[in-house]
């Protein structure tokens, strides 16, 4: 599976379009500026240690956490063109739908 890098640059444009949480696991690679970056912009890296990244919808994974991850996810795949605000509303949603 092919492995998912940030950059700084790829953190600030994050951090621009309110996402708060990043999951990172194996098949995550942030740069040491990356990770300095996130830090200082208040972005929560979630790392399960040592186990695969919690599945959207298991219970261990709170819904804020599951939209955070799919915001991030949909962001980091799509870039800046999306509204944010729409964004969120929309997994919101579909989050809440998950039993």
């Amino acid at each position: 599976m092919p492995k998912t890098f940030y950059t700084e640059h790829d953190i600030q444009d994050l951090a621009a379009h309110g996402v708060t949480a990043l999951d990172v696991n194996d098949e995550v690679v942030l740069t040491d500026l990356a990770r300095e970056k996130a830090l200082n912009l208040g972005i929560k890296l979630v790392r399960s240690a040592g186990a695969p990244a919690t599945r959207p919808g298991s219970a261990s994974t709170s819904k804020d956490e599951v939209v955070a991850k799919v915001k991030a996810a949909v962001i980091a795949r799509l870039g800046n063109g999306i509204d944010p605000v729409l964004l969120e509303a929309v997994i919101t949603r579909v989050v809440a739908q998950i039993k």
